[in-house]
């Protein structure tokens, strides 16, 4: 294995970013080269315990000859989001100085443009720059992996339609329990990783075989176990595996039979009022529309101060708010469906 880093200058003086960067040389050049990152969003820390599981079986797999194409790791891709703290609290998701979210606005780029993204560097903010460099490097590889996880979540991914179904092997091998088949419209950086990789020679590409670019979302922020991070590193060494990026002839993946449903299908439960939030469902269950989500206190001691949140169609209660206090149209819950829940949402995200 061999360590170098991205250096990214600060923006003040006396500050300067340094960045681990992990390399396994692969043994055959017909084989595809990987590109895994964690925690982008600094306070997402799921993604950065299973690169560690997985690098322990990646050296194993490097003094046995079995590393096949080149791996790339970047274990924790943003130190800038990890030295924000506000009274206490890691804000990794949210650049406080430019207050836009880490994982947007990264440049969008034909595949031949990669190297531009190297351009003109200094006259870039220190988070541009790491959003370009990390960028940069991606674009070296076939198979692009960026680890998240949701704030309460079962196991999924956004994966863009152009990689779909071929990526339902990266579905089977991590266990999810659904995918979230995405429009590659926004600028998220596996969505500039999609964009470059579906503009390989000009025209843009319905399909992408061989490549791909995925958000894995690994559960939520506070399921980081031991037990959790080897059981997710060994599903990734597994797609690796099948995809033939390292050597493992006991590899067998079952299909995929978890549902695969496009963003319009996903409906965002929203409150209605501020207040205090009494969950009835939990993730991971399956629920008819009219059943009762949530009770949210609105007035404690009112006689009327409590409103019913009840699903307005059938589906997998897929994520979960954490807080137990929300405002007027903050995020409660998404549910995954199996009919479009609305007709006029924005090509792009979910959310900020």
């Amino acid at each position: 294995m061999n360590i170098s880093e991205l250096i990214i200058p600060g923006d003040t003086p006396g500050i300067e970013w340094r960045i681990p960067v992990l390399r396994f040389a692969g043994t055959s050049a017909a084989a595809p080269k990987v590109y895994i990152q964690a925690a982008l969003h600094a306070n997402e820390l799921p993604g950065t315990a299973l690169i560690h599981f997985l690098c322990e079986r990646l050296r194993e797999a490097e003094s046995e000859g079995a590393i096949l194409g080149d791996i790339t790791i970047v274990p924790q891709a943003n130190p800038i989001g990890a030295a924000q703290s506000h009274f206490g609290e890691m804000q990794g998701r949210f650049d406080l100085a430019s207050r836009t979210n880490f994982n947007r606005d990264f440049p969008l780029v034909a595949l031949a443009e990669r190297d531009s993204l190297l351009s003109d560097l200094d006259d870039q903010t220190a988070v541009n720059c790491l959003k370009r460099k990390l960028l940069h490097v991606a674009l070296g590889a076939e198979l692009v992996l960026d680890l998240h996880c949701d704030d309460e979540s079962i196991q999924y991914a956004y994966i863009d339609e152009a990689f779909w179904p071929e990526a339902s092997d990266l579905a089977s091998a991590l266990a999810m329990k659904a995918v979230f088949l995405s429009d590659g419209e926004s600028t998220a950086f596996e969505e500039a990783v999609g964009y470059a990789f579906k503009r390989q020679g000009g025209d843009k590409l319905a399909q992408v075989p061989g490549r791909l670019a995925v958000t894995v979302e690994l559960r939520g922020r506070r399921d980081v176990y031991p037990d959790t991070a080897k059981e997710d590193a060994a599903g990734l060494w597994k797609f690796l595996a099948a995809r033939g990026a390292v050597r493992d002839q006991n590899v067998r993946l079952p299909e995929y039979t978890g549902p695969a449903v496009p963003l319009d299908n996903i409906e965002m439960v929203r409150a209605v009022e501020a207040g205090t939030v009494l969950f009835h469902k939990d993730i991971g269950d399956t629920v008819e529309a009219g059943d009762v989500l949530a009770t949210l206190i609105t007035q404690p001691g009112a006689a009327d101060g409590s409103v019913e949140i009840r699903a307005a169609r059938a589906g997998l209660v897929a994520t979960r708010a954490s807080d137990r206090f929300v405002r007027r149209g903050g995020d409660l819950m998404k549910i995954a469906c199996s009919e479009v829940t609305r007709e006029n949402r924005k090509p792009g995200t979910l959310e900020d």
